[in-house]
């Protein structure tokens, strides 16, 4: 029996294999709006045999997105459209799951294809960029504005509207984008967050945005729905967030209502020397699993069958997801099952394929 092809079960929901889809971000939407390019390219992952899918980071409120191309759950007329896509990836045996995120100081900049660094509002960006302090992520992103308690409040009650809306779009899995260098991530490190109050300084105040937005999303949530939160695990900066720190951060999730911590690493330091390999972000995932007690997903350039499956037999992580790979072969899973040796779960429509 394959680890890895072994369901897995969060609250009420059963995945049915332990191979998830990395958000990432397409940059392919007008005002938030999903589209057919979102519907075929989640529906060709679904129809690949991952156990869950997840969207792109789909920002809460329009100033929270990376991009002016990013998805959106500011408004309810984003709703149909997501129920359209969350309906297909759920009729394929996959899981949907939606990650919520806002993107804080590293909002309004190009996409990737396009160049990189902040957008005027001239070009079509803006300039409500906000974080935790005024300090910019690089030289050539915008100076952000210093959230105050009243934003902060605000920041919240939009992380709480479209957990609604994830709901009536028919998702069911929620994962908090608290990584890669955006908001959350940015109260939680003490290179962004800079602040004297009650969200600033000591451990327990950096993380008290993030915990009380996890408690928010708990409430309005279904109780029998799971919901994953995404950490950075290490700035790969001294001075920076620490395995340590998430480590104790993921106990307090876990009270909070999380339950999955998704692993990755980096984001916030603008050139941070990180070690790339095979696998390289797998032993923050094995870190907070044995130091929290919590599941976790480990994520960072997986891409063998044979080396997810360890991952998952020998107690690194829970789930793996996969990004780039998965762009490269949507049908990863279904490949990946057959190499050790069990049944995939092939769509009908392909059983000819599935014949040896």
């Amino acid at each position: 029996m394959s680890a890895l092809f072994s369901p897995f079960a969060l609250r009420g929901l059963t995945l049915r294999n332990r191979i998830g889809v990395s958000p990432m971000c397409q940059y392919s939407s007008t005002d938030g709006f999903a589209n057919d390019w979102h519907l075929v390219h989640l529906g060709a992952l679904a129809t690949g045999g991952a156990g869950l899918v997840f969207t792109e980071a789909t920002a809460v409120v329009p100033e929270g997105r990376i991009s002016a191309f990013d998805l959106g759950l500011w408004d309810d007329a984003h709703v149909p459209m997501l129920r359209r896509i969350a309906d297909f990836i759920r009729a394929q045996g996959a899981a949907a799951g939606v990650q919520l995120a806002h993107a804080g100081r590293k909002a309004s900049v190009r996409r990737p294809w396009e160049g990189h660094g902040a957008v005027s509002p001239a070009e079509g960006g803006w300039t409500d960029v906000m974080a935790p302090s005024a300090i910019a992520f690089a030289e050539d992103y915008a100076a952000p504005q210093a959230l105050d308690l009243a934003g902060i409040a605000r920041v919240t009650d939009a992380f709480v509207a479209a957990t609604r809306r994830a709901l009536a779009a028919g998702f069911q899995v929620i994962e908090l984008h608290a990584a890669h260098g955006y908001l959350l991530h940015e109260f939680l490190s003490p290179i962004s967050n800079l602040r004297t109050d009650g969200y600033g300084g000591p451990f327990a105040h950096r993380v008290r945005l993030v915990r009380e937005v996890v408690r928010a999303i708990r409430a309005a949530w279904p109780a029998e729905l799971p919901l994953v939160v995404r950490i950075s695990a290490s700035d790969w900066t001294e001075g920076g967030w620490t395995v340590e720190d998430s480590v104790a951060l993921a106990r307090l999730l876990a009270d909070d209502g999380a339950d999955l911590i998704d692993c990755s690493s980096g984001g916030n330091v603008s050139g941070a020397r990180i070690t790339v390999g095979p696998g390289y972000q797998v032993p923050f995932a094995r870190a907070v699993r044995a130091g929290a007690g919590v599941p976790t997903g480990a994520v960072g350039m997986i891409t063998e069958p044979q080396q997810a499956e360890a991952i998952i037999a020998g107690g690194d992580a829970d789930l793996v997801f996969l990004a780039r790979e998965l762009l490269r072969n949507p049908r990863w899973p279904l490949a990946a099952a057959r190499a050790l040796g069990v049944e995939g779960p092939w769509p009908d429509q392909y059983v000819r394929a599935r014949l040896r």
